[in-house]
């Protein structure tokens, strides 16, 4: 199956499905999110379950881990935008993150 870039109202109409996500880059659109936690492991435990996740479906995100937070990045660089799979990988990263990182 080949993806396509979503349009500018499409991504809009997605970004509305996506708690706490936002739009970067001019030419290329990005979906970025950032987690806080307390400590350095539990972003660690993140990168592990969402890597299988993300391997699974081919589609592999940029991570930026640091002490007590961790960044998305998503894009789909083989269309230079953004697809339907940025927005199934970010669901499926919002709902590992809310069964890791407990409040």
């Amino acid at each position: 199956m080949r993806l396509r870039k979503l349009k500018v109202g499409e991504i809009r109409t997605h970004l509305n499905e996506l708690k706490g996500w936002r739009i970067t880059g001019k030419r290329v659109k990005k979906l970025v999110k950032r987690f806080s936690y307390e400590g350095f492991m539990p972003g660690v435990e993140l990168i592990n379950e969402i890597a299988k996740v993300a391997e699974e479906m081919n589609h592999h995100p940029d991570v930026y881990l640091s002490y007590g937070s961790i960044r998305f990045v998503l894009t789909t660089h083989d269309i230079g935008g953004l697809s339907t799979n940025d927005v199934e990988l970010a669901k499926k990263i919002d709902a590992i993150v809310a069964s890791t990182l407990k409040p």
